[in-house]
């Protein structure tokens, strides 16, 4: 077992979530998006993201805005839609469950191996 594959894996599982929370904060732009999770290292190309919110967008949500760019073809921009708002809160729930949990065991852990 390869503990890089899982970690890969962990980051693919949160993918979702990362990408609605940034856009959760307001209109942006799909390389915006990249850049941001990447800097959160939560590892995304584009062969993976574009089909990601393309996915979103057809179960309702997200919505997107075509905007002019000063520097090229227009610009598509993604925004949650209130059904993604209502989605990110379920997420959001989820996680701080699984954070809680996480913690708890890891708190149990610890406590054990300063005892020994």
């Amino acid at each position: 077992m390869n503990a890089e594959n899982t970690s890969v894996q962990m980051r693919k599982g949160i993918l979702e979530y990362g990408i609605l929370l940034v856009i959760a904060r307001g209109e942006v732009y799909t390389s915006d998006l990249i850049e941001e999770l990447k800097a959160a290292r939560i590892i995304v190309v584009e062969g993976t993201l574009y089909p990601l919110l393309n996915r979103l967008q057809k179960v309702g949500l997200l919505a997107y805005t075509w905007k002019e760019s000063p520097s090229g073809p227009p610009r598509k921009y993604y925004r949650l839609t209130d059904e993604g708002s209502a989605f990110l809160q379920s997420l959001h729930a989820t996680w701080q469950e699984l954070t809680g949990s996480i913690n708890s065991i890891l708190n149990k852990t610890n406590q054990t191996n300063s005892h020994e």
